[in-house]
């Protein structure tokens, strides 16, 4: 199928009802690696469809909940509409949302991060997601994976297990409720219609602590602590010292644990990115933040009152 639609797309577009118009123009969107994305004009109307490439199950990707969470997130105002969805052609159709895809800059402006916090949440508002998702518990998952097939994992992983699970226990200490969440907020997933931000691709979404959305923002885009502390400031309404530290934790654990969503993708998937570095990426930069001397002193924030 993945072939198939690489080079033919109006094929299997013939097949989707919604899509199925004449005269229909169909391009090509940049991003997606585990899908295929395509802006498809017809004459009832613009869409975006996501076209599912095999091996999500070793990635901890639902698509039913992937459909699901997108038309609730969508019901409160955060995400396109679900236009159709049909499993068995490996096909999401949403709504396409003219505006302009945001870039790491854009995430890190001073200006666009109180709109990014009222963005998350217009989601974390929405009806409470079937699943949840649980960094700690996708590591867990990821790991076995890694280990059971033999993948290549980076040197010196192992050893930062010990700090990996410091966190877990210190948020598990002072646990948060759980809202809905996108838990995959990288730059490329926001989109700014000059009114509001809209927050696309809800393949890890799943009910989360908030924290979690802001700290992975951050280590997606690049937020210096000053930042993550204005984007969860503007988040809350006022500056709380022990979510500004569960945040920048969560943004670690997020990094530590898409590291192994890059030794998994750099095994098996068939598109052309080079995920090993990009997981090298995230692995420096939780290996630093987990071996800072500061480190300690988040975890003990973390548990404070403010």
């Amino acid at each position: 199928m993945a072939d198939q639609v690489r080079e033919d797309p109006g094929a299997l577009f013939d097949r989707v009802p919604s899509l199925a118009g004449s005269p229909r123009s169909v391009q090509p969107l940049p991003g997606g690696l585990t899908n295929r994305n395509y802006k498809v004009c017809t004459p009832a109307g613009t869409f975006v469809a996501r076209v599912f490439s095999d091996g999500g199950e070793l990635l901890a990707i639902d698509r039913d909940n992937e459909y699901r969470n997108t038309a609730a997130a969508a019901a409160a105002g955060a995400a396109a509409p679900v236009i159709e969805y049909l499993p068995e052609l490996r096909v999401l159709v949403i709504g396409y949302i003219e505006g302009r895809t945001f870039t790491d800059a854009d995430v890190r402006a001073p200006g666009n991060l109180p709109r990014i916090a009222a963005a998350c949440q217009r989601l974390h508002g929405a009806q409470p997601f079937g699943n949840k998702f649980d960094m700690f518990e996708i590591q867990r998952r990821y790991l076995s994976v890694v280990r059971a097939r033999g993948f290549r994992l980076p040197a010196g992983y192992d050893a930062l297990m010990p700090r990996f699970e410091a966190i877990r226990r210190a948020l598990a200490a002072r646990p948060a409720g759980l809202v809905p969440c996108n838990n995959d907020l990288l730059a490329g997933n926001f989109i700014d219609d000059g009114d509001r931000i809209w927050l696309i691709d809800y393949e890890y979404s799943g009910n989360n602590d908030p924290c979690f959305e802001l700290g992975n923002i951050a280590s997606e885009s690049g937020l210096d602590p000053g930042a993550l502390a204005e984007l969860v400031t503007a988040y809350y309404g006022r500056r709380l010292r022990n979510k500004i530290a569960r945040a920048r934790l969560l943004g670690l654990a997020a990094k530590y644990g898409w590291t192994l969503w890059g030794c998994i993708q750099a095994a098996v998937s068939p598109i052309d990115f080079d995920f090993w570095s990009w997981g090298m990426e995230r692995y420096e930069g939780a290996a630093a933040g987990l071996t800072a001397a500061g480190f300690p002193g988040l975890l003990d924030e973390a548990g404070r009152d403010d």
